[in-house]
């Protein structure tokens, strides 16, 4: 019987879930905020390392004003950090959590041989 088979039937969910169930409200928001192709993708352009805007703006092939808006909705929920220097704003992970989730996604989304 899987733990949510169990969690069904009445009984408490295993060890392993027990701390998602406690905190599922921070993990959908986590979730959320990677769950547009646009913030998803930069992340994973993050995952190799720093990059600036206009490294994004090309990767993605989008617009400036386009980056801006998702990069700042990943400052907002503390995804990444920027830093200025000069004129340039690079951009890099800052939640440990983002790179082991981009490398799950890209071994189950990842091209099949």
């Amino acid at each position: 019987m899987s733990a949510i088979e169990e969690n069904i039937d009445g009984r408490s969910p295993s060890s392993e879930l027990s701390g998602l169930v406690e905190q599922s409200n921070e993990a959908a928001a986590f979730l959320k905020a990677m769950g547009h192709d646009g913030r998803l993708t930069i992340l994973a352009h993050l995952s190799s390392g720093p990059k600036s805007v206009t490294e994004l703006e090309n990767l993605l092939s989008s617009r400036q004003a386009v980056v801006s808006q998702q990069l700042a909705r990943l400052r907002l929920e503390g995804m990444v950090s920027a830093r200025r220097d000069g004129q340039t704003i690079y951009y890099s992970l800052l939640d440990p959590r983002v790179s082991p989730m981009i490398e799950v996604l890209a071994r189950l989304f990842g091209r099949q041989a």
